[in-house]
C-alpha cells in the first residue's frame, strides 16, 4: 500500500470506529416511550393552566407587553400550545427523517458500519414520535405537523436519502439543530413542568448521537463529491437552514390566529427583532461551521448565506450567544 493510500485509509479507518461506537452508545443508554417516562404519576398530569408553561422573560414574544398583558391562564396555554405544536412538527420533520434513512440504507453494502446505527437511529425516532404524541394527547390542544408548502416539499426529501445522502444529512443538521439549543437552554435554564423536563432530557440525549452521525457522514462524504455536486449543496444549504429554523422556533400561523396575536407583536417579537435573529444564527451556528470546515461557503453560495441573514452580526449580544 502506497503513503498515500495509508492516509487515506487512516481516516475512514478512523469513521467507521466513530459510527460503530454510536451504535454501542444507541444500546448502552436508549429510552422506551413509555417504560421510561411514568404518564401515569400525578406529579405529570398537564394543566392548560400551569404557570411552567407561561414564556419567560427571555422569550422574544414572552417579553412583549402584548403578551405579558394576558391573563396569567392564557399565557401559560399560549406556552403550552407552541410546546405542542413544535412536538407535532417533530414528529411530521422525524418521519421524514426514518423514511430518508431507510432509503438510505438500501443503498449500502454488506458489512457498512453506517446500516446498524441507521436503524438504531430510526428505532429512536420512532419512540421520540411516540413520546411527542403522547404528550400532544395529553394536552388536548387542536395542533397540527407541517403544513403548506414545507408538508408539500418534505414528500420529496426521503428520497434524498438514496439519491443525494449529503443533501439529505443536511436536511437533517437544519432540522435537529436549532430545536436542540433551544431544549438545552430550557434543560439548564427554566423551571420546567417535571413532564417536559423528562421529555426534553431523553430527546437530547438521543439527539446528539444524531447530530454526531450527521455530521461525521458530511465530513466523510462531502471532500468526496464531484464539483457539480458539491456545489449543488452549498448553494441549497442557506435555504434549507432558514426554512428549517423558522419552522421549528417561530410560532405556527394557527397558533397566531387562535390567541389573535396582532401582527404588529409578530413583527415586534420575531421578524423585526435583531434579538431573535440572533437566536436563529447562534442556532445554526455548528452548521455554518461544519459547512466552512468543508469549504461549502465561498462565492455565491456565500452571498447566499447572506441574503437569507445567516451570517453573524458582529453584536455584543451576538457574541454572548455564542459565549
Amino acid at each position: 500500500m502506497t503513503n498515500n493510500a495509508l492516509v487515506l485509509a487512516s481516516p475512514r479507518k478512523a469513521y467507521a470506529a466513530r459510527i460503530d461506537q454510536l451504535s454501542e452508545k444507541s444500546v448502552a443508554k436508549h429510552f422506551d416511550a413509555y417504560e421510561d417516562i411514568a404518564w401515569n404519576d400525578p406529579r405529570f398530569q398537564i394543566h392548560l393552566d400551569d404557570p411552567r408553561f407561561e414564556k419567560s422573560g427571555d422569550d422574544v414574544l414572552g417579553r412583549t407587553d402584548w403578551y405579558r398583558s394576558q391573563p396569567a391562564a392564557v399565557r401559560a396555554r399560549i406556552g403550552l400550545h407552541h410546546l405542542a405544536a413544535q412536538m407535532k412538527f417533530g414528529i411530521d420533520f422525524e418521519a421524514v427523517l426514518s423514511r430518508g434513512l431507510l432509503e438510505f440504507t438500501s443503498t449500502l453494502p454488506n458489512g457498512a458500519p453506517e446500516f446498524r446505527y441507521a436503524y438504531h437511529e430510526i428505532v429512536e425516532e420512532a419512540q421520540h414520535s411516540m413520546m411527542f404524541q403522547e404528550f400532544v394527547n395529553r394536552t388536548g390542544l387542536p395542533v397540527k405537523g407541517l403544513g403548506g408548502l414545507v408538508r408539500f416539499t418534505s414528500r420529496f426529501v426521503p428520497r434524498l436519502g438514496r439519491s443525494f445522502p449529503e443533501l439529505f444529512f443536511l436536511y437533517v443538521l437544519a432540522g435537529e439543530t436549532p430545536i436542540d439549543r433551544v431544549q438545552r437552554t430550557a434543560l439548564a435554564e427554566l423551571d420546567l413542568h417535571p413532564l417536559q423536563r423528562r421529555v426534553l432530557q431523553i430527546h437530547v440525549t438521543e439527539e446528539a448521537r444524531h447530530i454526531c452521525f450527521a455530521k461525521a457522514y458530511l465530513r466523510e462524504h462531502v471532500p468526496r463529491l464531484n464539483a457539480l455536486r458539491r456545489f449543488t449543496l452549498a448553494v441549497r444549504a442557506p435555504a434549507i437552514l432558514s426554512t428549517m429554523a423558522r419552522q421549528m422556533l417561530d410560532p405556527p400561523a394557527a397558533l397566531v390566529r387562535t390567541y389573535g396575536i396582532p401582527k404588529s407583536v409578530v413583527r415586534e417579537a420575531y421578524i423585526d427583532n435583531p434579538e431573535h435573529h440572533a437566536q436563529v444564527v447562534a442556532g445554526l451556528e455548528p452548521i455554518r461551521t461544519l459547512c466552512e470546515e468543508l469549504g461549502l461557503i465561498s462565492g455565491l453560495p456565500a452571498a447566499l448565506w447572506r441574503a437569507f441573514g445567516l451570517q453573524p452580526r458582529a453584536t455584543n449580544h451576538t457574541r454572548q450567544l455564542r459565549e
